[in-house]
């Protein structure tokens, strides 16, 4: 250093050693996640010895007046915001007296416009005409960026492994409490959803998140998203875009839903 300035070699030293810096950050950080990756869990993907979350008593349910700024999805009748997934055509899920229903077997749709981080509102119920035994008879989806799961199932009384219950990041990570009503019921859910970003070489940059309330109470607190969701097997990431449609799942079970509205989100603040 000379009189108080950087020579041209001290620039050239100290940018080069910035550079390796970076760059070494950058590896810790990808190593770090592939250390996730490759890291032992406790319990199997859908465990059955996996131990129940405790049941939560919730209050009444409410229905939520979207805000200004809020995208309605749906709001009692006009489907116009949904395709049928993997296409262009209508959906064929029935729209009637302000309740959008699964037509099972028809398929998922999917939001006609591309979605990343998000804030998401839904509420949805079970009708009491339908079975349900574990997996089976009540079940659906939301999938965000057609690719990660937050699990809808009747969970109040009807037991199946913790991480494919109602509150659940599916395959991933059980709610950290049971707060389904019961099916006749309407539930809500309010998502926070952050998704992940990949670097140009393919590598990933940051995971997915979310954090959720299922009728008001905290089921999952920006919960790690470990990959697309899979069934049986542990998630894994593989690139994509930075936004995609939103997905609701055709399981072949007639479950209803209502109110539903997305806030896109800009970045996470940081402190000025």
């Amino acid at each position: 250093m000379t009189g108080g300035r950087l020579t041209r070699r001290a620039w050239s030293s100290r940018g080069g050693a910035l550079a390796a810096l970076l760059a070494l950050g950058c590896a810790a950080l990808a190593g770090g996640w592939m250390q996730s990756q490759q890291r032992s869990f406790r319990w199997d993907v859908h465990d059955m010895k996996r131990p129940q979350p405790p049941v939560v008593q919730t209050g009444a349910a409410c229905t939520m007046t979207p805000p200004s700024d809020a995208i309605v999805l749906f709001g009692g009748g006009d489907t116009s915001k949904w395709v049928k997934a993997g296409s262009a055509s209508p959906i064929e899920w029935k729209a009637e007296g302000g309740v959008l229903t699964i037509v099972p077997r028809s398929g998922d749709i999917a939001t006609r416009d591309s979605f990343g981080d998000c804030q998401f509102h839904i509420e949805w119920m079970v009708p009491t005409n339908l079975k349900c035994d574990g997996q089976k008879g009540c079940n659906s989806g939301i999938f965000f960026m057609s690719r990660y799961e937050l699990q809808i199932l009747n969970s109040s009384g009807n037991v199946t492994y913790v991480d494919g219950m109602a509150g659940s990041m599916y395959g991933q990570h059980p709610p950290l409490v049971n707060a389904c009503r019961p099916q006749g019921e309407w539930n809500v859910y309010d998502i926070v959803f952050r998704g992940p970003r990949f670097d140009a070489a393919a590598g990933i940059v940051r995971t997915a998140s979310m954090t959720v309330l299922l009728n008001g109470v905290l089921v999952q607190e920006n919960a790690e998203v470990l990959g697309e969701t899979a069934h049986m097997r542990r998630a894994s990431y593989t690139p994509h875009a930075e936004s995609a449609p939103i997905k609701l799942q055709d399981h072949g079970d007639a479950l209803q839903f209502r109110n539903i509205w997305v806030r896109p989100l800009g970045a996470p603040a940081v402190a000025e």
